[in-house]
């Protein structure tokens, strides 16, 4: 594996948002959800993420979530996903990566 700096590491901002609704992302090859989510004083951004193994949309909203925030913006059947909602994989599927207790919306991961 090959290693980063620190500094390389410090320009992925990821921050801790709440899926505010999940419905099924129409058109896409995989499985996905279009999330709506909400980041405090950075907004509410857009995310197609492969979540359907695991979670039933219905299960999402309300959840906070930990996002990059600073990529660039990508178009996934016609979706535009401004944040990747980070997570690992596990059985069935994506497993969400989640602060272990309530957090300020926007807060920054580091």
């Amino acid at each position: 594996m090959e290693t980063i700096a620190f500094e390389d590491f410090a320009k992925v901002d990821m921050r801790v948002g709440r899926i505010l609704s999940a419905e099924p992302l129409k058109g896409a090859r995989v499985p996905a959800y279009a999330l709506q989510v909400d980041f405090g004083e950075l907004g509410v951004k857009q995310s197609s993420a492969r979540l359907t193994g695991v979670y039933a949309a219905e299960e999402l909203p309300g959840r906070l979530v930990v996002a990059v925030v600073n990529f660039e913006p990508r178009r996934i059947a016609g979706y535009r996903s401004e944040v990747l909602v980070l997570g690992v994989d596990g059985k069935g599927g994506v497993v969400l990566l989640t602060p272990e207790r309530e957090v300020a919306l926007g807060q920054r991961v580091f």
